[in-house]
């Protein structure tokens, strides 16, 4: 199936690895243009360097910006082109006690996991109207409608991405505007890789053991009983992205394998 991402470009936000890095590779092999984004410069570059090695025909560059930095994110913008697809992925999480959750930490999920897409769409949005096309995604997750007992402030700040991109699309009507949310579930990234490592050592069993007990006692709910490839969120993510997919907006995508237990 051709997506008809030829002659478009894509910014993604938090795409150094896991899964903005996997959509990085996507849209590339779909013939975008992709800008990536890390915190730092060497993230950026390594990164890059990655992408053509998987995809060398592929048209790739980079920004670095922390996105808990306002005054980088002024800079990224000042710098960054007009872009077609904007994807909201820049993303912090950690399991922490709700009352050891200290006013510092919840203005910090905040910053990065909810102004990081304010930021950018507010930007974009106008230009995307003018134009009449463009498509913007917010990367949430499962938690934003299944609060994580074990890490409240991350689900609060998915949720809030889930009311910014509805009310966003209320601002489309009418146009080639689209605007929605994707919600993952357990996502094997690097990060998650390593969670599972210290679950099987302090269990003193296998990696693949500790996986199936963690589903079965922290995510029971889920249908899949494994963790999703960022490939398989990405699949979702790129058709999003695409112009056949004109009349998905308002949406909240679910990608989770089936935490979430809700039919709609």
């Amino acid at each position: 199936m051709d997506l008809q991402l030829t002659g478009k470009t894509a910014f993604i936000s938090g795409s150094t690895q896991g899964i903005g890095f996997a959509i990085a590779q996507k849209l590339l092999e779909e013939g975008a243009t992709v800008i990536i984004n890390g915190r730092s410069e060497a993230r950026v570059i390594e990164a890059i360097e990655k992408l053509r090695v998987i995809v060398p025909e592929g048209l790739i560059s980079g920004a670095a910006a922390d996105f808990s930095k306002v005054e980088e994110v002024n800079t990224l913008l000042e710098n960054l082109p007009d872009v077609d697809i904007l994807i909201n992925n820049a993303g912090i999480f950690e399991p922490k006690p709700f009352v050891e959750i200290a006013d510092e930490e919840w203005f910090r999920f905040f910053e990065v996991n909810v102004l990081s897409g304010v930021r950018l769409a507010r930007y974009f949005f106008p230009k995307m109207l003018a134009k009449d096309w463009g498509r913007i995604m917010f990367i949430s997750s499962e938690s934003g409608v299944n609060i994580p007992e074990e890490m409240i402030h991350y689900g609060a700040t998915k949720t809030m991405q889930l009311a910014v991109s509805r009310g966003l699309a209320e601002l489309t009507k009418g146009t080639n505007v689209t605007v929605n949310a994707i919600l993952p579930g357990p996502t094997k990234s690097e990060g998650v890789g390593e969670f599972v490592k210290q679950l099987a050592t302090s269990a003193n069993v296998t990696p693949e053991e500790a996986e199936k007990d963690f589903f079965k006692t922290a995510r029971p709910s889920s249908l899949l009983q494994r963790f999703a490839s960022v490939e398989e969120i990405a699949n979702l993510v790129t058709y999003v992205a695409s112009p056949l997919s004109s009349a998905t907006t308002g949406a909240a995508l679910k990608v989770d394998g089936g935490v979430a237990k809700f039919i709609i």
